[in-house]
């Protein structure tokens, strides 16, 4: 790793470590026979020959949580009440039945298939009396500060493997093109455009200042003759950012126009804004 890579890397680091609040960790259980019942029923599956999911955790923040859809509350502002950020949640209430009892499939019924969605992976509990409440959640959870560099090889391996081969970006068709190379340049600029996005909670190609890629390039002394960005927000992995990006035909333009030759990005985390993290994907080209 040359001494701009590292300096790239290290800025990126620091960036994340400074905008990544901590979410609530899970503590001991606090509904041991809950847990296992929906755990074994996660194991059984609610029909035949469905494959198992992966057993749940239970959370602290949602069982928090679903102590106040209990009392009303609707399920996002429980979430939140609760300090709990997650990608995706649902919420079950069963009556007529106490303790485990409370968990099995003909208990649940038709939110049989909830309980066993596969992206859920932690989950809190709620009962009073012949009453129960679960909130299943797929938690936030972004990259460590730590992956940073090794996130930033994963994207650049995954768009060169892509650009290897040709690819169709919606009604364009597009031959192997030759793979591009890490800029420290490029990068520095994918992270300060990255790291605006979620400390201001936008999306945008353009900045704050007004500025676009090109001018933000120039004004960093990038002297390009072909520039290109690309963004997105939502997505934790390096993997699941490259593949909505070939998704789309215009990120996918992006990834394999012969024009570029290299190539920088980054991401940046805020719990507080409202996609979480932000990616910054900038191509270039010098003359």
């Amino acid at each position: 790793m040359t001494t701009a890579r590292r300096a790239a890397s290290l800025a990126l680091a620091v960036l994340l470590a400074a905008t990544v609040p901590a979410q609530a960790q899970p503590a001991a259980e606090g509904h041991p026979p809950l847990l296992h019942a929906l755990n074994t029923l996660r194991q059984q599956g609610c029909d035949k020959g469905v494959s198992p999911a992966a057993p749940l955790r239970e959370h602290t923040a949602l069982s928090r949580a679903a102590a106040l859809v209990a009392g009303g509350s609707k399920l996002d502002d429980a979430l939140n009440s609760a300090g709990y950020r997650a990608t995706r949640a649902a919420q079950i209430s069963v009556r007529g039945a106490a303790g485990p009892a409370a968990l099995t499939p003909k208990a649940l019924g038709r939110t049989c298939g909830t309980a066993a969605q596969r992206e859920m992976l932690d989950v809190g509990f709620y009962q009073r009396g012949t009453q129960t409440w679960v909130v299943l959640a797929a938690p936030f959870s972004p990259p460590a500060a730590a992956q940073a560099a090794d996130v930033q090889a994963r994207v650049l391996a995954l768009v060169n493997e892509t650009r290897a081969k040709p690819q169709r970006c919606g009604n364009q068709a597009f031959a192997a093109a030759p793979p591009l190379r890490f800029n420290a340049t490029l990068a520095g600029l994918a992270t300060a455009h990255a790291a605006d996005m979620a400390r201001y909670s936008y999306f945008s190609h353009t900045g704050r200042d007004g500025s676009n890629v090109d001018g933000r390039a120039t004004r960093a002394g990038y002297p390009w003759r072909a520039i290109g960005e690309n963004i997105a927000a939502g997505q934790m992995t390096a993997d699941t950012v490259v593949q909505g990006w070939i998704n789309s035909p215009g990120h996918c333009v992006n990834i394999m126009s012969p024009a570029f030759t290299e190539m920088g990005t980054a991401f940046a985390v805020n719990n507080q804004s409202s996609q979480g993290i932000y990616w910054a994907q900038v191509f270039g080209a010098t003359p």
